[in-house]
């Protein structure tokens, strides 16, 4: 059978292929969450670079946030990855949840960053 890194790797895949297809050439917003902290960026697939990018690892937001693992933590990431994102000239993007599923801290980072400005 195989392990949970191999299923989240194959998830993944499947994701990143549809958005692809369907992505009409937009920019990535890509999510990662680890169980202490949560990272965001914005991926331009076809330069090869990272747009703008936010963690709740930032100096700045440690100082506010009461730890980095929860949903408040995921909005103030989202809200602060729309801006950085806004700021580079990317309005439009494809959200990339990778082998999450949308819910919990994944869907909060992803209302915030709509609320900030991002439309997918």
């Amino acid at each position: 059978m195989a392990d949970k890194l191999a299923l989240q790797a194959r998830r993944r895949q499947r994701l990143r292929y549809q958005l692809r297809q369907k992505g009409g050439g937009r920019p990535r917003l890509s999510v990662f969450r680890s169980g202490r902290h949560i990272y965001a960026q914005v991926i331009d697939d076809a330069a090869g670079r990272t747009v703008a990018a936010a963690s709740s690892l930032e100096k700045a937001l440690r100082e506010t946030l009461k730890t980095g693992a929860d949903k408040a933590a995921a909005e103030t990431v989202g809200k602060l990855v729309a801006e950085r994102a806004i700021a580079a000239g990317v309005t439009e993007v494809v959200f990339d949840r990778g082998p999450y599923l949308y819910h919990g801290r994944v869907k909060a980072l992803a209302d915030a960053a709509r609320e900030g400005g991002l439309s997918f």
